[in-house]
């Protein structure tokens, strides 16, 4: 009996040391973590709005607020500046600043990738005149910055469409997707790389859709949740809050029986949205294979797409780090069950 009770405790014990690596959730009377979250707007928040309204971050001891940015430069630059704790932004948009090809020339060095969330959404939108990608010579289309975001993602598409950058079209600054969407409604540009939803918003308005950019790349990582190292290090257990959080957020999401609930966080907070638009979204949106990253992961794959391409089109040209030194996913495998 003694000899069951040593082995018992040394059990117990190998138990206790091996779950001392995983934070335990918060007690329900913590004080919540304020974080500061930078979003472009557009029905891709769909999981932190449901992470808001539904609880689940409050519950992994975070207050999320969320904060819209206009367009890349605001964005990476305020990350850097320590405005807010969590950029959610393409994973080229980090790379760019990691390795001082962003738009703003400031020291990006310590920024990280630490949660997945999505393939990028993209879709090439085109006038309603516009029916080829041959249509597009001499026109002028319109990014976010040319060098960062997903403007690589529109230039690799077009070229293996036969159309070559300054030779055949040119391309105009004009900000975030939002921003970007509305200017091609307003039909100031002959083209724009959209980001689901706005696609489907788009259509409804008779703009073409030539491509779906993100399948057409294979693997490819869109946006990431990104942050300053020493932050996430000195805050650890805020970020893993963070992120399950996010996760039982899109639980919930993929949970068939929520639908009707969804749709209607999905209604409340994206700007001109119906129940037409917002069903296709949800059809979209959570697509078993092809919508939000399930887990949450980082797709290291889709990461060594990004890289691949700033190697083709980052100015000034240059070799890039391996792909494991953009990202950390020690936050992500910690915040799991």
């Amino acid at each position: 009996m003694k000899r069951l009770l040593t082995v018992l405790t040394v059990a117990c014990a190998g138990l206790l040391a091996a779950c001392g690596s995983v934070p335990p959730a918060p007690a329900a009377n913590a004080p919540k973590q304020e974080v500061r979250v930078n979003i472009f707007p557009g029905g891709f928040n769909w999981p932190i709005w449901v992470g808001q309204e539904r609880g689940f971050f409050g519950r992994n001891g975070v207050n999320v607020t969320t904060i819209n940015t206009p367009n890349s430069r605001e964005q990476l630059t305020g990350l850097i500046n320590g405005q807010f704790e969590i950029a959610m932004t393409a994973v080229d948009n980090l790379l760019a600043y990691r390795e001082g090809q962003g738009a703003v020339p400031i020291d990006g060095a310590n920024l990280i990738a630490v949660m997945g969330a999505d393939n990028g959404f993209l879709r090439v939108g085109a006038q309603p005149n516009i029916k080829t990608f041959a249509d597009l010579r001499g026109t002028t289309l319109s990014v976010d910055a040319l060098t960062t975001g997903y403007a690589f993602v529109l230039l690799e598409v077009l070229e293996r469409n036969g159309l070559v950058l300054d030779r055949d079209y040119k391309t105009v600054s004009a900000g975030g997707v939002l921003s970007r969407y509305n200017d091609l409604i307003a039909g100031k540009h002959s083209a724009t790389m959209l980001i689901s939803p706005f696609e489907v918003l788009a259509k409804e308005k008779g703009i073409n859709v030539l491509a779906d950019a993100s399948a057409a790349l294979g693997s490819y990582q869109g946006l990431v949740a990104g942050v300053r190292k020493t932050w996430a290090d000195n805050n650890r257990d805020t970020l893993i809050g963070y992120i399950r959080g996010y996760r039982s957020a899109l639980d919930w999401l993929y949970d068939p029986k929520n639908k009707e609930a969804a749709l209607e966080i999905f209604i409340k907070n994206v700007n001109g949205a119906t129940r037409q638009s917002a069903e296709t979204s949800y059809a979209i949106l959570l697509d078993p294979k092809n919508g939000f990253t399930r887990d949450a992961a980082i797709s290291v794959e889709g990461v060594k797409t990004a890289v691949q391409l700033r190697e083709k089109y980052g100015k000034p040209q240059k070799k890039m780090q391996p792909v494991e030194s953009y990202v950390d996913t020690s936050f992500h495998r910690a915040a799991r069950p």
